[in-house]
């Protein structure tokens, strides 16, 4: 079985150094837990870091956090769907929202639950994900006001996951701007204004944040060291808090060239080699794990000299070339993990979860 592994030293020292830098500007900041598709070990250890909230973008998610500590603050970031209303008021203290439909079902939900559900509203601005379009946030919030058991704490926005629209201080001063005008017209006071995440974290160090964004949700910079904004590994954090290992199954020296007639694999790709490599040999190594685990595109090997051939459903064949290493069946290949491959690994059921 394959094994991914949460470096909990690592985790803890990236969880310190940005608790650091949000608290020198103010900032409150909410772990988004979702890449941890809900398994309890690794909750455990993010909540040990004891951070003010989590968010996540499924109810299942967020009853198993509640499970570990019912006091954690959480937040639901998606819009809410109708049939998961009463599970999102039941473990969600905040959740996101952008149709008002949907919201009035919360406060009477809310009310049978005799509960105050807590609400941050979406604003559109730009990326094309949820929120609402800012010619409407006036009279969208004027109806919001008027809900029984519903208290707007927030106006927030997304940026960069769909079509990777950037932050920037002018989209946020707006997002500032509107808090402004509600508080001024409603004569209600706004405690968030979420526009940050991980992407938006650059703008703290280059001096462009603007002074009303002052609150963030953040996940990839958190686990995987990066500076979103520059898709890169960021010199400030530890990167490889996630590591994925799998085993070797067979080691076998074949051809480098597949012979038959060809058609399309199970993906319904189709293949074509280099005339030069045909006769010539090399090593290849059947690994425990396959397309259903992750994909070998956003996983790579820690050693430089191996390659991928390919993958199935189960089994992922990499080269070893001559195999100078001495690679054999039952040895570890070590891989380290973009957000993506983090994700599809952790939702898998196939691969073991261990901290260390």
């Amino acid at each position: 079985m394959a094994v991914i592994t949460l470096h909990k030293e690592h985790l803890a020292y990236n969880f310190e150094r940005l608790d650091y830098f949000f608290d020198l500007k103010n900032i409150q900041w909410s772990v988004v837990t979702k890449m941890l598709c809900g398994n309890k070990l690794f909750l455990k250890e993010v909540l040990s870091l004891q951070p003010t909230q989590v968010c996540d973008s499924r109810v299942s998610n967020l009853k198993a956090i509640k499970e570990i500590n019912p006091k954690v603050e959480t937040i639901y970031i998606k819009p809410t769907p109708k049939r998961s209303v009463a599970s999102v008021v039941k473990y969600a203290d905040i959740s996101m929202n952008t149709d008002i439909t949907t919201i009035k079902l919360l406060s009477q939900e809310a009310q049978k639950q005799n509960k105050t559900h807590k609400i941050i509203i979406m604003i559109e601005l730009g990326e094309l994900r949820e929120g609402v379009m800012r010619e409407n946030v006036i009279s969208f919030y004027d109806q919001v006001f008027q809900l029984k058991n519903i208290e707007v704490v927030g106006i927030g926005t997304n940026l960069s996951c769909l079509y990777g629209v950037l932050p920037s201080t002018d989209k946020l001063i707006q997002l500032a701007l509107y808090k402004q005008l509600i508080e001024a017209k409603f004569n209600k006071k706004i405690q968030y204004v979420s526009g940050g995440s991980s992407v938006t974290i650059p703008l703290i160090f280059q001096n462009k944040l603007p002074s009303g964004i002052n609150h963030f949700r953040v996940g990839e910079t958190l686990y995987q060291g990066t500076d979103v904004y520059k898709d890169a590994p960021s010199n400030l954090l530890k990167q490889d808090v996630f590591t994925l290992k799998a085993e070797i199954i067979e080691l076998i020296e074949k051809p480098m060239v597949p012979e038959g007639d060809f058609g399309t694999n199970l993906e319904g790709k189709s293949f074509t080699f280099d005339e030069k490599e045909i006769g010539k040999k090399s090593f290849r190594a059947i690994l425990d794990l396959g397309i259903l685990d992750v994909d070998q595109t956003n996983i790579f090997p820690k050693d430089g000299d191996i390659r991928f051939f390919g993958a199935s459903s189960d089994m992922i064949i990499v080269d070893l070339q001559t195999n100078e290493k001495n690679y054999k069946v039952g040895d570890y290949l070590e891989f380290s993990l973009n957000y993506m491959g983090t994700l599809r690994a952790m939702n898998s059921s196939y691969i073991e979860k261990v901290v260390q």
